[in-house]
């Protein structure tokens, strides 16, 4: 039995746009956060005894100097001790000055703990940048690539159109991942690189097993129109849709526990992941091969 997926394109397309939509005014009214990697800074550790509340760490950390900070709880795998982790996302890093009337101040409001200085980073936003800027580069490269080797392999299909349409796909659980970021206030940083890089090799796999599906399909029919290429691409997906699911559901049962069970860095790569790995699938679904429909469709009456 076939499923009606191609039928409905136009209520896929309209979900798509309408969450396009949504990132667009999250990005605007919330704006993303920029990690201190990207907008510079110090890193702050400081070792301590006994109990420690972080937020009440960094309430301190924050009066003391008259801005914002990120306290994070950190184990080192070396010594099993935990440490407090202080971020200060600012233009200059600290002064010896300011890292000497920290220290003190801490010291002060918690005699009991034994605080001290393990290390102090400043870090310098423009490394972080040219990281960023490679990194665009290489997925513009890689989408380039995906184009023309998607381009080749499926050439009897529509060649060009299906990279293009598979790209097209990517750029979409791109943004959706983008936009979960901003919205829950996530940084962006190498966490937010790792994810699309793992989102690009995810989602274009689904996509590939749907096209190779429509090709093998294709060549058992001698006169293909409109309503037998609608007929194949619903056959196409009504056959590999089992295997889509599975696959993401048990990558996403994977990523849902790392999300559980792991620590603060951790979750702000798997929750993001997990979104990432739903909108992929969702994508190469409802999205990639009806656009190549479309692509179709239009070229061929184009054609006519």
């Amino acid at each position: 039995m076939n499923l009606n997926i191609i039928g409905k394109r136009k209520i896929f397309f309209t979900i798509s746009i309408v969450a396009m939509v949504l990132v667009l005014l999250v990005t605007i009214f919330v704006g993303p956060t920029l990690d201190i990697e990207f907008k510079g800074g110090s890193i702050a550790t400081y070792s301590y005894t006994g109990e420690m509340d972080p937020a009440a760490f960094e309430k301190t950390v924050e009066q003391a100097l008259g801005q914002s900070a990120t306290v994070q709880q950190q184990e080192n795998s070396s010594t099993g001790q935990t440490n407090l982790v202080v971020s200060l996302t600012q233009s200059s890093g600290l002064t010896t000055e300011n890292q000497t009337e920290l220290l003190k101040t801490l010291q002060e409001t918690y005699p009991d703990n034994s605080i001290t200085a393990e290390d102090v980073n400043n870090v310098d936003p423009v490394l972080g940048r040219e990281f960023f800027k490679k990194c665009i580069v290489a997925v513009i490269f890689a989408s380039v690539i995906m184009v023309v080797y998607i381009g080749f392999r499926f050439r009897k299909i529509g060649g060009a159109s299906a990279g293009i349409v598979a790209v097209i796909a990517l750029l979409h659980d791109i943004l959706i991942s983008f936009g979960i970021f901003v919205l829950l206030g996530f940084p962006i940083n190498d966490n937010f690189i790792a994810v699309v890089l793992t989102i690009l090799g995810y989602s274009i796999n689904d996509t590939i097993v749907i096209f190779d599906r429509i090709r093998e399909n294709m060549h058992l029919v001698r006169n293909v129109d409109k309503e037998s290429l609608t007929e194949i691409a619903d056959r196409s997906i009504s056959q590999t849709i089992s295997r889509s699911l599975n696959t993401s559901i048990t990558t996403f049962v994977m990523v849902f526990l790392l999300y559980i069970l792991g620590v603060a860095s951790i979750k702000d790569f798997s929750l993001p992941l997990m979104v990432g790995i739903v909108s992929g699938t969702y994508s190469s679904i409802c999205i990639a091969t009806e656009l190549w429909f479309v692509f179709k469709t239009r070229f061929a009456k184009k054609n006519a």
